[in-house]
C-alpha cells in the first residue's frame, strides 16, 4: 500500500474501546502510547486487538507545538 503521509510510527496495539460509532486504539510505540479515533467498522473489517502488530500513520497538515 502507498500512502502520502511521513510520520509512521509502528508499535503494538494495547487497547481496543468501541464507542457508539467510534473506536479508540491505543498503539504502544516504543513506550510511548499513541491513541488513534478510526470508525467501529474499521475496526471489524482490520480484526484490531490488543497484542497485534500496527502502525499509526500521522498526516497532517499543521502542527502546533505548546509551551508549558
Amino acid at each position: 500500500m502507498k500512502i502520502s503521509a511521513r510520520n509512521v510510527l509502528k508499535g503494538k496495539i494495547v487497547e481496543v474501546k468501541k464507542g457508539a460509532t467510534t473506536a479508540h486504539v491505543r498503539i504502544d510505540v516504543g513506550g510511548t502510547v499513541v491513541t488513534a479515533s478510526i470508525t467501529n467498522e474499521a475496526v471489524d473489517e482490520l480484526k484490531l486487538a490488543p497484542g497485534m502488530s500496527a502502525s499509526a500513520v500521522v498526516k497532517a497538515s499543521d502542527v502546533m507545538i505548546a509551551v508549558e
